[in-house]
């Protein structure tokens, strides 16, 4: 019969140690995993600011119907019914506060009789020709529809460039989180080594008292990473709708290393399509639309004017007054057809004042433009330097994590065989943590490297579509 001696319980222990020297991460669920793409898309739909940017575009299309609906002519039916006094006098007066208008007789005194009118009226005014600010209306109109698309499209462009940020992170703390459990396997299975070999008197009792603080702390550091993943997946299901409960994403690293390979990522900088820099770009071209308007606002005007309009009153053509009823109806007719030429002398002087403002907005909005390239530019510079000295790292880091694991494997055995103290074996143990983070730090750093590097070159779509 076979039976197990303390050293050989140990000895299994010891192999449990090394198969636990993986990176894992427990507790997935088997939900479906959502892609990059996929929580992009949902965050353009479900995101707030997103739908606001959407109604301003709808309210910019409407603005250039309205402009466009400024050149319409007014055409105005009126016609009203009075009782009041005719009593008139000889003068003239300017065209100043209130003032109405009495047609009648001239008397020798005050007549206090009322009298009954009708008037009723169709009158009609059309800018026949305004040198163009018609046209700068609806140009206007269009450039302020071209900035509310570019404005959405770069508030969508951020979104997008939020979320991926959002998944890189949380790929990177979850794949920690599983270092951590790692780690705490790691140290629950020394702690029980030694605290067996500690009570069979094989160990002194501090080595106990040692690897369980270090227990106790890699515990700790699970916990927070474990805070750490919830704030995160909190996070991204607020950009995305998705209620945290399905919110799952694929954490699986090794999955990047054909992509890290190949590095077909684009290195071209799209500075037409780059939203960031349309963005301001549109800024500019409004400012210079509103000057052409501002131009032609004051220009002269010249306008075709039409009325037609009939009358009554109770009074006669010798001052006698009828009855009330008689002034209810239409005496007589008149028509009005004529060209108007208005030019306001002073316009001269507010068409260069706004047109002072104007340019200087148009110079800041410019300014904001280069300044814009420049930043992203300069971003997309030290992106690429990242990714240089990443990849480097990336030949380095396989050699790192084996001679990790495999030191850590000596080490206990070595500890086992009485050869180290708990010290050694311990900073085995650190080292092998440390290069596992090391692993997962540097494939993420090389993926939000690619990633800040699209963004700066405004090709984020494709991006996200070679990560999924």
């Amino acid at each position: 019969m076979f039976v197990l001696n303390r050293k050989s319980i140990i000895g299994c222990m010891l192999i449990v140690v090394w198969i636990g020297s993986s990176v894992t991460v427990t507790g997935q669920t088997t939900q479906p995993f959502y892609s990059l793409p996929q929580l992009t898309d949902s965050a353009l739909q479900y995101y707030p600011s997103i739908m606001s940017k959407q109604a301003l575009i709808a309210s910019a299309k409407a603005g250039i119907m309205d402009a466009k609906h400024a050149a319409l002519p007014s055409l105005q039916v009126h016609d009203q019914i009075t009782m009041a006094t005719a009593n008139g006098v000889t003068g003239t007066f300017l065209p100043l506060g209130i003032a109405i208008p009495t047609a009648g007789g001239i008397t020798a005194d005050n007549n206090s009789q009322a009298a009954s009118g009708n008037l009723g009226m169709i009158y009609s005014q059309y800018e026949l020709y305004n040198f163009g600010l018609n046209k700068a209306r609806v140009e206007d109109a269009k450039a302020n529809e071209k900035f509310s698309e570019a404005d959405y499209a770069k508030e969508s462009y951020l979104l997008k460039l939020n979320v991926a940020n959002y998944y890189l992170a949380l790929l990177k703390n979850i794949q920690q989180l599983g270092v951590e459990q790692d780690n705490v396997r790691r140290y629950e299975t020394l702690f029980s080594v030694i605290r067996a070999q500690t009570a069979s008197g094989l160990k002194p009792g501090v080595d106990s008292s040692l690897a369980k603080a270090e227990l106790a702390k890699a515990r700790i550091n699970l916990n927070n990473q474990s805070d750490v993943v919830l704030r995160l997946r909190e996070q991204l299901s607020m950009l995305t709708g998705i209620p945290i409960q399905r919110l799952n994403v694929d954490t699986a690293v090794g999955r990047f290393n054909n992509l890290i390979q190949q590095n077909n990522f684009s290195n071209a900088i799209d500075t037409l399509g780059n939203p960031l820099i349309d963005y301001y770009q549109q800024i500019k071209n409004r400012y210079m639309a509103q000057g052409k308007l501002i131009q032609k606002t004051y220009q002269p005007k010249i306008y075709l004017a039409g009325g037609f309009w009939g009358r009554g009153s109770s009074i006669d053509y010798q001052d006698q007054y009828k009855t009330i009823g008689t002034g209810f109806g239409y005496q007589r007719y008149n028509y009005a057809l004529g060209l108007a030429f208005t030019y306001n002398l002073f316009d001269g002087i507010h068409r260069k004042d706004q047109m002072a403002v104007n340019k200087f907005a148009t110079q800041s909005s410019d300014y904001d433009l280069q300044q814009q390239k420049l930043y992203l530019s300069n971003a997309y510079q030290k992106s690429l330097a990242s990714i240089d000295i990443i990849q480097k790292n990336l030949q380095e880091i396989p050699i790192q994590l084996q001679s990790a694991r495999d030191a850590y494997h000596q080490k206990v055995a070595q500890y086992n065989a009485g050869l180290i103290n708990l010290i050694d074996l311990t900073n085995s143990a650190f080292v092998l943590y440390r290069s596992q983070t090391d692993y997962i730090q540097t494939i993420t750093n090389w993926l939000q490297a690619n990633l800040d590097k699209s963004a700066a070159a405004g090709t984020i779509d494709s991006f996200i579509q070679t990560i999924k």
